[in-house]
């Protein structure tokens, strides 16, 4: 069984920065694709960004340039620093562990961005 737990989220105003971190238990960390993902209200959930346990980075288009995901295996842990956060960027976001046919979630984070 693996934990997550996201922490990092809040209010921010828009141009602003956070710095998401998820904490990993219960596994191999090294070995899991580490994502984060988000859910506005009224949408369906979507994939941010993805790393690979050799450390590709994936994104979605409307986050590249601005957002940056990265992971210490040392601590277990995977970030994701959100810099130029814009109001369309509000959502609860979830990190997300995947290895084979197995995924785990978290309980999610909120990120709102308003002035």
């Amino acid at each position: 069984q693996v934990q997550l737990v996201e922490s990092g989220g809040g209010l921010v105003q828009p141009g602003g920065s956070l710095r998401l971190s998820c904490a990993a238990s219960g596994t191999i960390f090294s070995t899991y694709i580490m994502g984060w993902y988000r859910q506005a209200a009224g949408k369906q959930r979507e994939l941010v960004a993805l790393i690979t346990s050799a450390g590709t980075r994936n994104y979605a288009d409307s986050v590249k340039g601005r957002f940056t995901i990265s992971r210490d295996n040392a601590k277990n842990t995977v970030y994701l620093q959100m810099n130029g956060l814009k109001p369309e960027d509000t959502a609860v976001y979830y990190c997300n562990a995947m290895r084979n046919v197995y995924a785990y979630w978290g309980q999610g984070t909120q990120v709102t961005v308003s002035s």
